[in-house]
């Protein structure tokens, strides 16, 4: 399975607008058939705070579908599933409140976000319960990823374990490529 982009119409009138954020059916025509059980929502009050690259390992894999209802974000996802054609390669977008897009991301993908104005909130689905035990991370920074964070004049802020993560070459594997490479969003 990849990443995927989801466009969900939004239905507009006097009063504001009004949009369906999860379907199960019309997510499952577009191949997102996941079983929800945990709601998150970060609130992150400075520009250039990133949040990541987090991912749970078996058997609390989780599967993301994730928004931002209040400002912006660069949300980006690191294919780290062993024997990948595109293992360490990466997608990215732009999330806000004004584009109401979100992404699935798979398990098989480290995810982290930057936020890109003051005072975001983001609120993301997951397939599996946050499991300590079971947690794991890139550096968001890792060279050998080339992601090309846009950071503020101040740099990044991030919490003290995000600064501590391993590079990806030092990731044991977890996830084994089970087909669905890495493709570009539209």
């Amino acid at each position: 399975m990849t990443v995927i982009l989801v466009k969900q119409p939004r239905f507009a009138d006097q009063r504001g607008w009004f949009t369906e954020s999860w379907n199960q059916a019309k997510f499952a025509a577009l191949g997102i058939e996941a079983d929800f059980c945990q709601d998150n929502h970060s609130y992150s009050q400075s520009t250039g705070t990133v949040r990541g690259l987090h991912f749970q390992t078996p058997p609390y894999a989780q599967a993301k579908l994730v928004r931002c209802v209040r400002g912006s974000i660069l949300d980006v996802a690191v294919d780290i599933r062993t024997g990948s054609p595109t293992y360490g390669q990466h997608v990215s977008r732009v999330l806000s409140a004004d584009n109401a897009e979100q992404l699935f991301i798979p398990a098989g993908y480290a995810h982290g976000f930057i936020t890109l104005e003051p005072d975001c909130e983001v609120i993301y689905k997951v397939t599996a319960p946050y499991h300590k035990e079971s947690e794991g991370g890139i550096i968001w920074n890792d060279p050998a990823l080339g992601i090309d964070w846009p950071l503020p004049e101040t740099g990044a802020c991030l919490s003290d374990k995000d600064l501590v993560l391993p590079l990806l070459h030092e990731l044991e594997p977890h996830f084994a490529y089970e087909g669905g490479p890495l493709v570009p969003l539209d």
